[in-house]
């Protein structure tokens, strides 16, 4: 009754399956795709009439399939992104770039009350420079802090705002 995949038919399955699934991956590849689908349908629409085909019961039976199927896996992959933008917001609220700064400055600067000299070695220096002041030891703190962590995360607009406001 069914035909059991034999042979090459047999070795394509895992190709076809691999392909299908690094294409699934790439969004720029999914775009070009659907676009190119778009404009095939777009212009089977005059070849359809002028060769009679809409009056064919299993042409538009095919046609409605290809609609059905086409827009069930749109919505499904609109909803993946939605889905993966949701836990993104999520990870940002939960542990927000700002908390983030502020703890690894905190960690990494040393605050002394007015008029006590910072720890530093014998000779009394400390990792600022007298000449630059302490705000360039702070600010250049920040620099690093700001480029660890951008580095994992791509949104420092923030860390980079408070930067900014700090060295005027």
């Amino acid at each position: 009754m069914f035909h059991r995949p034999t042979g090459w038919e047999h070795d394509a399955v895992p190709i076809i399956k691999s392909l299908w699934a690094s294409v699934q991956g790439d969004p720029v590849f999914m775009r070009r795709v659907n676009g190119w689908f778009t404009i095939f349908w777009i212009a089977m629409i005059p070849v359809s009439v002028a060769f009679g085909l809409l009056s064919s019961v299993a042409y538009v039976s095919a046609l409605s399939l290809w609609a059905l199927v086409s827009g069930h896996w749109s919505a499904w992959q609109a909803s993946r992104v939605e889905v993966e933008q949701a836990a993104e917001a999520k990870e940002r609220e939960e542990n927000p770039v700002e908390q983030r700064v502020v703890e690894k400055l905190v960690e990494e600067t040393e605050i002394n009350p007015a008029g006590q000299q910072p720890r530093g070695n014998a000779t009394g220096n400390t990792t600022g420079n007298a000449a630059t002041g302490p705000w360039d030891e702070i600010l250049e703190r920040l620099g690093r802090i700001e480029s660890s962590i951008g580095s994992s995360h791509s949104n420092t607009a923030d860390a980079e705002g408070v930067h900014q406001t700090s060295s005027t």
